[in-house]
């Protein structure tokens, strides 16, 4: 039966599902918030039996038990614990710069203890319910803190099954090298009206792979003359359908029909694969338990918080603390989660499940998951062997993360539920369970930024601390987990950053979670855009009107809880308020400057060190020959630093034609010198290429985006470093700083790049 078929024969069941679930599931949702609503109400209208109950537990919160309370001691001796908590990490840091099963198992047991030694405090000294409203916001707040902590408390779990299959993708490849092992593979990249440029670039770089049984399939789901053009000049298939039906599942799924190769690799319209990307992956499906191989997604252009703040130099993409930390857990786990790109699975193992799903807008998480439950092994190879775009403006990242959070959120209304559906064992579920949780961590985010609000317009007190007991209960637990976070993720993401990351789109975020609990079907898939590009700073009011709104009202919070301090003659002392307020204000400054798009540079740029030599063709001129290093490289233009100072200037009638060789690279260029800056020990010279044959683009494209081993992994600042950032960024935003820098960099490389076909429009790449 082919594929086609069996995908008639289940359509009706797999249309009517959605709707039949989705009533039952609203219904649960609806039913709780009104049972709780209910009894907020009667705790308001004094209801007896109901105020009653919350004055038992009020009552149980004022006397807990002995242990539950802070020691007779003082001063300094309040520290020690935590001193001696951090001073053990820092060990087992030292003696483990990288985590290994010994002392990642060690640092994630004690902090299971920690945390659970805090939940106990919390929970059962900390609630202030002597009134309703006091309650309401108290137990609002353990609430959130519950559903962070839980996800906290699955990833120590699953901590404990990590896995790394580097050296086994050693060993089997070479089988894959050796020809001892090479099925056919069939390549697709689905598209849908990204520029002809960046589809070049992705099909040249696929067919650059290594690999001698490749068919590589572009899969244009806009029906495009020139795209079609470009597969017949290119050598590739190309391959469309008469609608759209099902978006990117439904083209993938109308290629599978068309297609025979025992694998099949996917790969996004903007994602170019090193060449050495089947030898590292084919390997595995020797055995014949394993259906899918996914690798990380790693990008040539900084995403928007890092370019949008100017810190692109020195923040690592957001992506990172989930293939560093999250996939190889889920990995041991056997919840690997399939990316939508940069992946293999056998065609034998998809068919069983009639193609991908089509039921959500996540069509490869989900996939991901029926596999898994058919009993097949998902493996995550912790290796870049790919790079693509990142969201390159903050709208668009904020699109990306909406389809995400609403696509895994319609678990709840599908059968491939990850905790419902058959054949998937505990420890499955409970990896799937802490993907799902992490989108409803932007609700506790929303939470987090008004809770300082109660304090200064409703005098609430949400919590009954001392700061003797957060010396005490809190701060151990919380000064061990702020130590280790980037060690834990392999120093993909300090704990401060990634406060920063999940805040700039709680709100929309927040909306989505609430909106696909109710409607979950009610938003088409949208396309991330890509090959976008800017000459100015643009403001994103949409997002950032509810982060104003929380900024304006906290600084009229604070500053009315000061000045109500100083009419009673309190002196100013510690208060949890103040400092959640301080705290808020920081953190929502920052987000604001997120959501300044800087200006965005046509072309991508690579710092690419390579050895030139420059060589003068004008055919006026004396032949001249120079020597340098290339310091920025592009599919249409060059940065050369030369080791003389000396050059000629650039005639103002008629261009300076050169012909550039990178050596080593058999890569030779033709173009003419666009700009030349002088200076006492070298000069550096711009050079725009002349349009390419196919030939030299196949090269340079090898060059600049395939090269195994050429997407490095950076570490972020650590803790104190990322404080630091956060305040140089507010001191020195990039729109006062860096704007004239921009400005004429864009300038120079638009005028370099203005007559070329090839232009690729994309974000400028970090240094």
């Amino acid at each position: 039966m082919t594929l086609s078929q069996a995908k008639r024969r289940s359509g009706d069941r797999s249309s009517l599902l959605p709707g039949q679930q989705l009533h039952l599931t609203t219904l649960v949702v609806v039913g709780a918030i009104a049972i709780l609503s209910l009894v907020a109400v009667a705790w308001f209208a004094g209801q007896p039996a109901v105020t009653h109950f919350f004055q038992q537990l009020h009552a149980f919160q004022e006397h807990p038990a002995d242990w539950l309370q802070v020691p007779p001691i003082s001063g300094y001796r309040l520290l020690v614990p935590t001193v001696g908590l951090l001073a053990f990490v820092q060990v087992v840091m030292r003696r483990s710069p990288q985590p290994q099963p010994w002392s990642r198992g060690l640092i994630a047991g004690l902090l299971g203890v920690l945390l659970g030694r805090y939940l106990l405090w919390r929970s059962l000294t900390t609630l202030n319910l002597a009134t309703p409203l006091d309650g309401l916001f108290s137990l609002g707040l353990l609430a959130m803190e519950l559903l962070l902590l839980g996800s906290g408390l699955i990833q120590l779990v699953l901590l404990f099954w990590v896995r790394d299959r580097r050296r086994q993708a050693d060993q089997l490849a070479v089988d894959v090298v050796s020809g001892a092992y090479t099925p056919t593979v069939d390549v697709l990249i689905p598209t849908y009206d990204e520029p002809e440029s960046i589809l070049r670039r992705t099909v040249i770089g696929c067919q650059a792979m290594v690999y001698p049984r490749k068919r590589i399939y572009l899969l244009d789901d806009t029906h495009r003359p020139a795209v079609l053009a470009m597969a017949q000049q290119l050598g590739c298939r190309y391959l469309t359908r008469p609608d759209n039906r099902h978006a990117k599942a439904g083209n993938l799924n109308h290629a599978i029909a068309h297609t025979s190769g025992e694998l099949i690799v996917v790969f996004d319209a903007d994602f170019v694969p090193t060449q050495n990307f089947l030898t590292r992956t084919v390997g595995f499906f020797q055995d014949p338990t394993i259906a899918l191989v996914q690798t990380p997604q790693s990008f040539y252009n900084p995403d928007p918080i890092a370019y949008n703040l100017g810190l692109e130099d020195v923040l690592t993409s957001e992506e990172e603390v989930f293939y560093r930390q999250i996939q190889p857990m889920r990995d041991g786990a056997g919840g690997v989660i399939c990316a939508g790109t940069s992946f293999v699975v056998r065609r034998s193992a998809l068919e069983a499940l009639n193609g991908f799903v089509t039921e959500s807008l996540s069509e490869d998480y989900f996939t991901g998951i029926r596999l898994a439950a058919n009993g097949h092994r998902l493996v995550y190879l912790d290796e870049k062997l790919s790079a693509g775009l990142a969201a390159e403006s903050i709208t668009a990242q904020a699109i990306q993360r909406i389809r995400w959070a609403q696509g895994t959120l319609q678990s709840f209304f599908i059968s491939a539920n990850p905790l419902t559906i058959p054949g998937l064992r505990p420890i499955q579920r409970l990896a799937y369970l802490e993907g799902i949780l992490h989108w409803f961590s932007s609700l506790a985010r929303v939470w987090f930024l008004c809770m300082p609000l109660a304090y200064g317009f409703l005098q609430v007190t949400p919590l009954r601390v001392s700061p003797v007991e957060l010396l005490y209960f809190f701060l151990p637990y919380y000064a061990v987990q702020i130590a280790v976070f980037s060690w834990l993720n392999y120093r993909s993401r300090s704990a401060l950053l990634s406060d920063i990351y999940s805040l700039v789109l709680c709100f929309p975020l927040a909306w989505t979670v609430v909106r696909s609990l109710l409607s979950p079907f009610n938003r088409k898939f949208r396309v991330t855009p890509k090959g976008t590009q800017s000459d100015r700073f643009r403001f994103n009011w949409g997002l950032a009107a509810p982060l104003l709104v929380i900024l304006a009202a906290t600084v009229v919070s604070l500053g009315n809880q000061l000045y109500t301090g100083w009419l009673e003659g309190r002196a100013i002392a510690f208060d949890i308020g103040w400092f959640w307020s301080l705290y808020n204000l920081l953190m929502l400054s920052v987000s604001l400057l997120i959501l300044l798009d800087a200006p965005r540079l046509p072309g991508t740029w690579l710092n690419l060190q390579r050895p030139i030599r420059l060589t003068l063709a004008d055919p006026t001129a004396e032949t001249q020959t120079f020597w340098g290093v290339s310091t920025q490289m592009s599919e249409v233009g060059m940065e050369i630093a030369l080791n003389r100072p000396a050059f000629p200037p650039v005639p103002a009638d008629r261009p300076l034609l050169v012909e550039v060789m990178v050596l080593g690279e058999a890569v030779t260029l033709k173009g003419v010198v666009i700009d030349v800056a002088l200076g006492d020990d070298q000069s550096v010279v711009r050079v725009q290429f002349e349009a390419l044959p196919l030939p030299q683009q196949r090269r340079l494209v090898a060059l600049l985006f395939c090269r195994p081993g050429q997407w490095p992994t950076r570490s972020t600042p650590r803790e104190g470093r990322s404080l630091l950032l956060l305040f140089q960024v507010l001191l020195k935003p990039r729109f006062l700083w860096k704007r004239g820098a921009v400005g004429g960099a864009i300038a120079v490389k638009q005028c370099a790049m203005a007559e070329t076909p090839q232009i690729i429009q994309v974000g400028d790449q970090s240094r």
